[in-house]
Order: structure tokens, then C-alpha cells, then sequence
């Protein structure tokens, strides 16, 4: 065996320490791109309805997942069709009539839309209502009648799911 100079020993001694693990980066960033797909494209199927503050929805124990249909928000004082006033809520309970003439008048201008789509034709003459738990059933009686007379049978209330502990 030669003889080393103190300058190769310490360069042998530096090579034996190193574990010599290199970390591949470009196998964790494609790991990382899979999974941030996987859950970008299974949140995208989650549907949720979006409620105004003024609306506290009552709690219910649905199963069923909203459709996507016109939504209808009675909020406060004044009732919302997609996201449009369209009526007061104390004009409407101040009339004698079950017919709120304005809400029939957008539902009907909503329900003359074509659907592309055969399968979306069914659901065009759904409404889903939006109504806070202390609305009076007057009120709810009254925008349900609209409904129907402007040819929007399919009527469902958005509630709050109660999990069971």
C-alpha cells in the first residue's frame, strides 16, 4: 500500500462519511401533481347551494344532493329569484291575493328558456326555494302558488343537513 498525503486521507475519510442518498425531486412533484389532480377533480362533484346571512335554513335529515335548478331566496325583505329582487316581502303579504304577479312574470321569462339538452328538459321547470326558518307559511304559501301558476311544479326546499353524533 502507498503512502498518502494528509490531504488524500482526508478526502478518503470526507467520501466514506457521505451516505452517498441522492433525492430524486422530479418523482416527488410528479406524486404531488397526482394527488393535487385526484382532489381537485373529486371536490368538483360536491354541490352546495349558496345561502345569503340573512337566511337561517332549517335542519332536516336529507340524503338526497340538491338538483341545479332556479333558485328562489326569500331573504329579509324581499324575495330573490337567481339571485334578482324581484318582489317586497311586505308588498306581497300586504295583497289579499296568493299571486305575486312580478314572480310569476320572471319564473315564466326563466321557464321560456330552451333546454339543449334533452335530459335538461325535465329539470327546467324545477325551483328550489330558499327560505329562512321563521318565514311565515302565508309567505311560503303565496311564492308557491306563483310557482305553479308560472308552470314550475317541481318545487323543493333547501334545508341544512343535521348529522347524527
Amino acid at each position: 500500500m502507498s503512502q498518502m498525503s494528509a490531504l488524500e486521507r482526508r478526502a478518503e475519510r470526507k467520501s466514506r462519511k457521505g451516505s452517498g442518498v441522492d433525492l430524486n425531486l422530479v418523482a416527488l412533484i410528479d406524486v404531488f401533481t397526482i394527488l393535487i389532480f385526484f382532489l381537485l377533480s373529486t371536490a368538483v362533484g360536491v354541490e352546495t347551494l349558496v345561502s345569503p346571512r340573512k337566511v337561517q335554513l332549517p335542519l332536516a335529515n336529507a340524503e338526497q344532493a340538491p338538483k341545479e335548478t332556479v333558485v328562489l331566496v326569500i331573504a329579509g325583505d324581499e324575495i330573490l329569484v337567481d339571485g334578482r329582487p324581484v318582489a317586497s316581502v311586505a308588498q306581497v303579504m300586504a295583497t289579499a291575493d296568493d299571486l305575486i304577479p312580478a314572480l310569476k312574470a320572471e319564473l315564466e321569462v326563466l321557464g321560456g328558456r330552451q333546454a339543449v339538452r334533452e335530459e335538461n328538459r325535465a329539470e327546467q321547470q324545477a325551483v328550489t326555494i330558499l327560505a329562512d326558518k321563521e318565514v311565515p307559511y302565508a309567505l311560503l304559501r303565496k311564492v308557491m302558488y306563483s310557482c305553479a301558476r308560472a308552470n314550475f311544479a317541481d318545487v323543493s326546499f333547501a334545508v341544512r343537513r343535521r348529522f347524527e353524533a
